[in-house]
Order: structure tokens, then sequence, then C-alpha cells
């Protein structure tokens, strides 16, 4: 399908599980890649979905398969009413991540829920999906994949930040794109303030009012993680195993967790972000909107930081695994073995016909 425009909606669930994200975007070449985002939305998950997902690294195979397949058809329905709410008629490809249940590259495995087939029967349109599995059997992290996005959509900039369940961050270096994980955001800030009742910290209000543990920040900050090389990759089986077990033994307030969480993660941000002189970095993701982790931030770093308009902010991910999708029809490489480790640049996902 090789064509010098595309109508694609990209699909993309996050760690955060802040809903599903959906964009409708225009994608056109003309010597070098431009976009349009049509339409947006995000689908929040309800109780049970929110639940369910929250709890997939604690599930068996059988377990998982099984709700692979309630997921799937769940997410299905999703994408068709965002197609009939804005009337969609043009589409060259469905592009979707799915969420992911289990990520392991280091032992070889990597599960995305909601990428089997029957996606593109039910939707009656082409599928591009499961976009991390190739890159891991090629001996890769199977994240980021972002960065191709960056690279060929959001050139201009010389760091790409992303603020969701986690941070990650890619650039050029040497005439090479490098990214990786950098630490945990969104997936450690709601999960404390969870225990409060609320599914977010609206703009760190909470987190600006805590004292920071000093030893909790010390103990974050030499975690091994942090002193190893690129490239790498974060997931919630990290998380569990080393974060949350850390800070809940100190039984630290909600407040003095949150502040001293986000004073880390500033700290880890800014010591990449700095390692070049008067640079601008796009920020986009849902911590975008913690107005208190973006001062600790700025405090930390030495560098511009660009907030862009709420769409890219919003609906980045989404808009750049429809691209991953449209590269993967035009059998173009859309994973970057500087970014994870593979053996080589490929082109990944998988097409599935309705």
């Amino acid at each position: 399908m090789i064509k010098h425009e595309y109508n694609i909606i990209g699909v993309m669930s996050g760690t955060s599980l802040d809903g599903i994200d959906l964009v409708y975007a225009k994608f056109c070449l003309d010597e070098t890649w431009s976009f349009e985002i049509v339409h947006a939305q995000t689908v929040e998950y309800h109780s049970y979905w929110y639940d369910t997902l929250k709890e997939l690294v604690n599930k068996s195979i059988k377990e998982l398969k099984e709700i692979d397949t309630n997921y799937t058809e769940y997410l299905a329905n999703v994408i068709k009413n965002f197609i009939t709410k804005y009337q969609i008629k043009n589409i060259d490809a469905i592009c979707s991540h799915g969420h992911t249940a289990l990520h392991q590259p280091e032992n070889k495995l990597t599960y995305q829920i909601g990428n089997k087939p029957v996606l593109a029967q039910l939707l009656k349109e082409i599928v591009v999906c499961d976009f991390r599995v190739q890159d891991v059997e090629l001996g890769g992290q199977g994240a980021p994949l972002v960065p191709i996005g960056d690279e060929l959509l959001f050139s201009e900039f010389d760091f790409c930040l992303n603020l969701g369940g986690f941070a990650n961050i890619s650039m050029n270096f040497k005439g090479t794109r490098i990214a990786y994980d950098i630490c945990p955001v969104n997936i450690v800030l709601n999960h404390y303030v969870g225990k409060l009742g609320l599914n977010y910290d609206d703009e760190g209000k909470i987190a600006s009012k805590g004292n920071i543990s000093v030893d909790l920040l010390n103990q974050l900050n030499a975690l091994d993680f942090y002193k190893a090389t690129y490239p790498k990759s974060l997931g919630l089986e990290w998380v569990n195993t080393n974060i949350f077990p850390l800070i809940d033994t100190l039984e630290l307030e909600i407040q003095d967790i949150l502040k001293t969480f986000a004073e880390h993660i500033a700290i880890q941000i800014a010591s990449k972000i700095n390692k070049k002189n008067t640079s601008t970095v796009l920020i986009t993701g849902g911590g975008v909107y913690n107005v208190y982790l973006i001062d600790r931030i700025k405090v930390h770093s030495i560098q511009k930081l660009i907030v862009p308009k709420k769409k890219v902010i919003e609906f980045k991910e989404a808009l750049i695994f429809g691209f991953l999708g449209l590269q993967k029809l035009r059998n173009e490489v859309n994973c970057l073995k500087s970014v994870t480790g593979a053996i080589k640049d490929h082109s990944s996902g998988k097409i599935f016909l309705p």
C-alpha cells in the first residue's frame, strides 16, 4: 500500500491506565512526513477494566489469554464507537498498540493484549498491531517504539520526552536515534494517590504540600537501573519488585511519597537532558499536567522545555503508533536497533485483513 497520503486510526493504551487514546490522522509524504490530527478522543476505563488491567502481571498465561479475547472485543467496540461518533469514512488502516500485559525482554517475553486477528474481522478494516513481539525475538527490548516517529515527525526538537506511566526520551545522538525509558512516573504517582480515593494528583497539588524524605530519595536514585546504559526499558514487573516495596517499608504519608517521588523523577530526567547545552525538549503525555512535577524538572534542568498543543500532548503516542502501522504497510523500517538493541533495524507489526 504505497501512497503519499494516508488516513489512519491510531490506538494506544498506556501503563498509567488513563484510558484508550484514539486518533484519526492524515499523514502526507512530500520529501518529509507531515501529519494532521483530525479527531482525537480518550475513552476512560470503567472500573472492571481498570481493575482487570492493573492486575495483569499477576495472572497466569491461561487467564491472560481469556482476558485477551474479551479485551480484543471490548477494544473493537471502542474503536467502532469512535468511527461512528466522528462519522469517519475513509480509513486506510487501524493501527493499535494493544495493552501491555507482560514485558520481560530479558526472558524473550512481551505480551500485549488486544492484538488478535479477530480485531480486523470485527472492525471490517485492515488492522496493524502487535508491534513489540518481533523486536524481542530479534534480541531487542521491544521498547521504546515511538522514537522512529520522533525522528520523522518531530525532528525539530533536540529531545522528545514523554511523561506517561513511565518517562521515556529519544534524541539524535551523532546521527543515530537513541531512546530509552528513564524512570516510572504516573504508574507510581497514581498508585499512591489512589489510596486517597483519587485517580491522579491534580496539578501535583498534594505532592506540593508534602515533605521530601531524603532517605527514600537517596534509595530511589541509587537503584541499579539508573546506572545501566541504554538500550533499556521498564515494565510494571520492575516497579512491583523495586519501587513499591522500597517505598512501603518506610511508612510515609501519601503527600510525602508523592513529593519525594516527583523529586526523584525530576532529578532522573534532568540528568539525561542536561547532557546537551541549549537544547529544546518537547514534553508530552499526561504528566505534563502535573504542574508541580514540571516545575521541579525546570528547577533541575538547564534546557528549554516546550509544551505543544493539547492534542499532541495527549495523543502523540497514539499518533505515532498510527504512523508505525503506516510504515509496516509500506514495508519500511519502523523499529530501530539503535533504540531497542535488536540485531537489526526492521519493519515490525502484524497485518490482519478483514
